[in-house]
């Protein structure tokens, strides 16, 4: 029952805005709104065709025409950024998005030079402080899927352990990151929470390329956490790098962004993603009809801002479906919290108080109290995770920053 109104609200959102987009596209103006996108990388990065996607299905289900926008690939996070954006504000753009971190200030840059022009930045920290009107901030409770994707890999390690492959007390999985920044921590600090949620003996290796997108990098730290003793490895970068070493070495592989099932058919899993078309839609509507974009805007399960792929069953545990969905359930009604601090400890000892940096400042000096009722609150204070504990279990090999 909780599932089906899980769905009905994602359907209800749906309806609402082609709904409202109709109205929106009635008018001359809407002929010619034009809306510019700016990504880090092309289609071969994971992270970036996803939001690529995005973009298509959003400017496609509010009825804009191909020549109504504009997407530039392969903007680094330097002064290229705000040349693209000003570009794309030359060729007529009304809203312009960019997709990684550190296009941040050069998106400021450009929404102060440019106030006329409605600015949106995924996975910044700034706009709730910043007061500048055109700038805006999106994210998406992207910890509820890790947690979900890591309940599939602690089945699997069960199941594992059961076939007498290892022994419980030998189930460490592995992670590779691409910064040891917060967003890239609350994303395995959850996925591996979800992990001992169903195996609790597990421990996890995290290792860091330095880069969000870098395949060779990506694939030896796989194969560093493989010969560790890893039994299962999962990434918060954006290659084909680590899927591919588990495919080769026959470890089992939980994704991100997006199913990679046809390359990888005998380790793959599932794979959590974000998608960006419920905001980049939200955004879009609200520049075409004049009504105010959220300055900071964070969506998640019950906006159908944050999915999963199918289980791939040929690699997947027995009844794995099953329990990310009675999971789900629970995590839509608020009956388990992903940051529960019951079930995790910082040397030792269990949590009932922390300050973070929400309102980040060039000192990341903690300004918020975040935990309350019993667990931790993420992208609530800010839609940009700000979840940096380092907690029992985990093992950083190395760190990048």
């Amino acid at each position: 029952m909780k599932k089906l109104i899980a769905l009905l609200l994602c359907l209800t959102l749906v309806f609402g805005i082609v709904a409202c987009t109709t109205d929106g596209n009635n008018g001359d103006d809407a002929d010619t709104f034009k809306v510019g996108f700016i990504f880090l990388h092309d289609e071969n990065s994971t992270y970036d065709l996803n939001f690529i996607n995005a973009a298509k299905q959003a400017c496609s289900d509010l009825g804009l025409t191909e020549d109504q926008y504009i997407l530039r690939v392969n903007v680094p996070e330097g002064q290229e950024c705000y040349d693209a954006a000003a570009e794309l504000v030359d060729e007529g753009c009304d809203i312009i998005f960019a997709d990684s971190f550190g296009h941040e200030p050069f998106m400021i840059d450009a929404a102060k030079e440019f106030p006329d022009v409605e600015f949106c930045h995924s996975t910044g920290t700034r706009a709730h402080t910043e007061g500048v009107d055109n700038y805006h901030n999106a994210f998406a409770h992207i910890y509820q899927g890790r947690y979900l994707a890591g309940i599939a890999a602690g089945m699997k390690l069960n199941e594992m352990i059961e076939a007498g492959e290892f022994t419980a007390e030998e189930a460490k999985v592995g992670y590779v990151g691409a910064f040891t920044y917060a967003e890239v921590i609350s994303g395995y600090t959850s996925f591996f929470l979800g992990v001992r949620s169903v195996c609790p003996t597990a421990t996890m290796e995290v290792t860091f390329t330095g880069s969000w997108y870098d395949e060779t990098a990506e694939k030896e730290g796989a194969n560093v956490l493989i010969a560790n003793g890893c039994k299962l490895i999962s990434q918060h970068a954006d290659s084909m790098g680590a899927p591919t070493a588990c495919e080769l070495a026959g470890i089992p592989n939980v994704s991100y962004n997006g199913s990679t099932v046809d390359a990888c058919p005998n380790t793959f899993i599932i794979s959590s993603r974000i998608d960006w078309t419920p905001y980049f839609k939200l955004a879009i509507e609200a520049a075409m009809n004049g009504e105010e974009i959220p300055a900071d805007w964070c969506g998640g399960i019950e906006e159908c801002s944050v999915v999963l792929t199918e289980v791939n069953e040929q690699a997947a545990a027995a009844g794995t479906a099953e329990a990310i969905a009675e999971a789900e359930a629970k995590l839509i009604a608020g009956e388990i919290h992903v940051f529960d601090t019951s079930t995790f400890t910082v040397n030792g000892e269990t949590l009932t108080s922390y300050m973070a940096d929400v309102d980040t400042d060039q000192d990341y000096t903690p300004d918020t109290e975040v935990i309350s009722d019993g667990y931790f609150h993420e992208s609530e204070y800010r839609s940009a995770p700000y979840f940096d504990l380092r907690i029992d279990g985990i093992k950083l090999l190395d760190e990048a920053f």
